[in-house]
């Protein structure tokens, strides 16, 4: 079982910056994929970024060129740094790994990005 604790949410003007964190009970090494999702009110879960173990990222469009996800395998923790944010990224965040077949996810941290 790996617990996901996010953190790093809170409240920004558009145009400002968070950086959210994800750290895992266990090894990242162990862990296939890590991604980032977010659910807005009204809407469906939706895919932010993502990072393999072989250290390959993925970004849906929307946030490509100013959303970073990284990872420090020392800290057991993947970093989502989100720059230039903008009334549409408004959402709760949510942590995933994937380990084989088994899917975990973290409690959510709550962005909000005024106009």
């Amino acid at each position: 079982q790996v617990q996901l604790v996010e953190s790093g949410g809170g409240l920004v003007q558009a145009g400002g910056s968070l950086r959210l964190s994800c750290a895992a009970s266990e090894s990242i090494f162990s862990i296939n994929r890590v991604g980032w999702y977010r659910q807005a009110p009204g809407k469906l879960r939706e895919l932010v970024a993502s990072i393999t173990s072989g250290g390959s990222t993925n970004y849906v469009d929307s946030v490509k060129g100013r959303f970073t996800i990284s990872r420090d395998n020392t800290k057991n923790t993947v970093y989502l740094q989100m720059n230039s944010l903008k009334p549409e990224d408004t959402a709760v965040y949510y942590c995933h790994a994937l380990r084989g077949i088994f899917n975990y996810w973290g409690q959510g941290t709550q962005v909000t990005v005024s106009s």
